[in-house]
């Protein structure tokens, strides 16, 4: 089972980054599939969902400016992130079979770093 993560980079204050997340048949199937972030000094949190059916959420800080999507044809999954703020610098990590409940997923990749710069 394997996550990996790119898209990651430094860019300033409004700009715009593509995060992908390249996955496995086995964890591409999972019921639920999220993006987390933990930033220096603080607690991993999610920053975004999405179930099998396509239904997502976002936490209330990115929602309006990130979008999370799935490529079927690829396997991968996706987080466009607009707008970004000097507080959305984290690492990134995406993670599959979660409980949309709890967020405490099975499998997580290896993180990739956001740099936002004012």
């Amino acid at each position: 089972v394997q996550l990996v993560e790119s898209g990651g980079g430094s860019v300033q204050a409004g700009g715009s980054l593509r995060l992908s997340c390249a996955t496995s048949e086995y964890t591409y199937s999972s019921y639920s599939m999220g993006w987390f972030r933990q930033a220096p000094g603080k607690e991993r949190e999610g920053v975004s969902q999405i179930l099998r059916d396509g239904s997502t959420s976002y936490t209330d800080s990115v929602k309006g400016r990130f979008t999370i999507s799935k490529d079927n044809a690829k396997k991968t999954l996706n987080l466009q992130m607009d707008s970004l703020k000097p507080e959305n610098t984290a690492v990134y990590y995406c993670a599959a079979h979660c409980d949309p409940a709890t967020l405490v997923c099975a499998y997580w990749g290896q993180g990739t770093q956001v740099t936002v710069s004012s």
